[in-house]
């Protein structure tokens, strides 16, 4: 139960104890008061980032386990949204989307957070598969990551690949795209942004080199 909530996420370890999650061995426990008190919540993540609940009678001290079966009624449709409603604001502060699979979108999205502490915004309802980074200073995007299938933007196959878009000058248009791996920008102004599938045919401190560039160029 609940599992849908952690779906295509990723757990960042490093805010729970900022959100009031304490280290016990290799997992982490949360508690909290539900229903104005009656009920001590638990909250268990294991690494992997799956939870687990357990649910206590603060008067009995005894565990409430009902909402864990098909049980229905008003009453522990209450709990159950009490232990959602804690659950999705977890969900939100403490992990991250776990769209993109690459290993170089894993280590663009990691050297950004450490580097400009920015995270990936997913802007598009329509589109959960694209996201973009943009600057706190001015908000210009500066580097979207994004999927698609790959003979949309000039590949041999119908899989669909992760790929990011990148700024540039537009008079290095031509050097940059004459390159193997480099391609027009996809749904950009392909004037100013050029597209890399994230495959590793662009090596990655080459692929850093140019990130970087990027958000330069984003701060005119």
């Amino acid at each position: 139960m609940f599992e849908e909530i952690f779906e295509r996420k990723k757990l960042i370890t490093e805010k729970l104890s900022a959100y009031g999650f304490e280290a016990n061995g290799d997992h982490w426990l949360y508690r909290i008061d539900i229903k104005e008190g009656e009920f001590l919540l638990q909250v268990r993540l294991e690494a992997d980032g799956s939870c687990d609940t357990r649910l206590v009678e603060k008067e009995s001290n005894e565990e409430y386990v009902l909402y864990k079966t098909n049980a229905a009624g008003t009453y522990v449709g209450d709990i159950r949204s009490a232990i959602e409603e804690v659950l999705r604001d977890i969900a939100e502060k403490c992990y991250e989307p776990a769209i993109f699979k690459t290993g170089q979108a894993q280590m663009l999205i990691e050297y950004v957070r450490n580097i400009y502490g920015d995270e990936l915004e997913f802007l598009w309802t329509k589109f959960p598969d694209n996201a973009v980074w943009r600057r706190k200073d001015n908000e210009k995007w500066y580097g979207a990551i994004l999927t698609v299938q790959g003979t949309k933007i000039g590949l041999d196959t119908d899989a669909v690949v992760e790929i990011i878009d990148l700024r540039m000058k537009p008079e290095h248009k031509e050097e940059i795209l004459s390159k193997e791996h480099y391609y027009p920008g996809w749904h950009m102004n392909k004037k100013s942004w050029y597209t890399i599938v994230l495959d590793g045919g662009v090596p990655d401190n080459e692929l850093l080199s140019r990130l970087d560039e990027s958000y330069l160029l984003a701060r005119k």
